[in-house]
């Protein structure tokens, strides 16, 4: 994970070890030096709580009794990550994911009912609406005069990029070059942040703005997550129609976290795909991370429910699940009623002999 992933995670860190009575450890992809210990410490039972980035998920990590698995943005991992993670714990350990923007297929695992679900509707408190508006890059003088006027307002501003450095494969906005053109605009009160930066500087950076040293923080998608600074009010997102609708709304909430109105303008090249144009248009017309998602699914797939795949169209024989969803709620209904009944499973069996038992999800749901 990021630098600014892993100095959230630090914090939570901080919080719990002042728990008394239990043993809280934090790991990193990059400590070295207490990895033997901690993974050591781990085998024997002598650790309560371990907080981490990526490196939980490493092979060489061991643990003796592995009975509770949180895992915060959850769209950040793949399948295969989070199942290495959870075989871990064997079938004795209980996994909670948290998101707020869930991946198609974590849409579709709640719908088949192997996925309890809790939705956390309302915002923070004090949490402002953020205004969306989205504009052909050709008119990016005008967001930079709208900028203007909110910094002299007391505002921030991040700017992001797909890319570090300038390519010649993509004609797409890097950071680099980003950074240099608008020091014409604000002179030296820009400030670059890109994810191969030394972790001292990123930290310098990071602090100019929380200080307000610098108006406009340039960036790659490594501000996503774990960045909190409620003075910045506005974002620009480059090249939006390049990025997917869960990533999009990650990077507009980091605004919209202080007193001040709140804005994303997202720019974009001519000539957008049809998918494209739906995904702007989404995220213009809601600030609903699940909604959002929901409109991702429809839009991407589901991938495959057994499988690795988190996105992608399946073909149904009998339903589909977006299409009939309130068939499948209603299917959900009834497994609950024979399964806390304890119902006979046998009076179930000629239907199932209508399919191949292997491929019934794939082929009925």
């Amino acid at each position: 994970m990021g630098h600014a992933y892993s100095s959230i995670i630090a914090d939570f860190f901080s919080r719990f070890k002042k728990i008394d009575g239990y043993n809280v450890y934090f790991l990193t992809g990059t400590d070295y030096r207490n990895k033997k210990r901690i993974n050591k410490n781990l085998e024997d039972n002598k650790v309560n709580l371990i907080i981490g980035t990526h490196a939980l998920f490493q092979k060489k990590i061991k643990f003796n009794k592995l009975g509770l698995i949180i895992i915060d943005e959850q769209h950040k991992f793949g399948v295969n990550q989070r199942k290495e993670l959870s075989d871990k714990g064997g079938d004795d350990s209980d996994v909670l994911v948290m998101s707020a923007t869930p991946i198609p297929r974590t849409m579709m695992m709640t719908v088949y009912g192997d996925m309890d679900i809790t939705l956390i509707r309302q915002k923070p408190k004090n949490r402002k609406e953020i205004k969306t508006y989205s504009k052909l890059d050709t008119k990016i003088e005008e967001v930079i005069n709208f900028a203007k006027k909110e910094i002299s307002n007391g505002g921030q501003v991040f700017w992001v990029c797909p890319l570090i450095e300038k390519s010649k494969k993509l004609d797409h906005q890097s950071a680099v070059e980003k950074n240099k053109h608008l020091r014409k605009y604000f002179n030296d009160r820009v400030g670059l942040i890109h994810g191969t930066m030394e972790k001292d500087n990123k930290d310098k950076i990071l602090n100019d703005f929380l200080n307000k040293k610098i108006d406009v923080l340039v960036s790659t998608t490594v501000i996503e997550v774990g960045i909190d600074f409620p003075n910045a009010n506005i974002i620009v997102i480059e090249d939006a129609n390049k990025y997917g609708l869960s990533q999009l709304h990650q990077l507009r909430g980091r605004v919209g976290r202080g007193e001040k109105n709140s804005y994303c303008v997202l720019l974009f090249k001519s000539h957008l795909s049809e998918n494209a144009k739906k995904r702007i248009n989404i995220l213009k017309s809601s600030n609903d991370g699940f909604d959002i998602s929901e409109q991702d699914m429809i839009l991407r797939g589901y991938g495959d429910i057994l499988g690795f795949k988190q996105s992608g169209i399946k073909k149904f024989k009998l339903a589909d699940p977006i299409l009939h969803k309130d068939l499948f709620e209603l299917a959900e209904v009834e497994i609950k009623k024979i399964e806390n009944n304890n119902s006979k499973i046998g009076e179930y069996y000629k239907l199932l002999k209508l399919y191949d038992k292997a491929s019934i999800i794939n082929d009925i749901i």
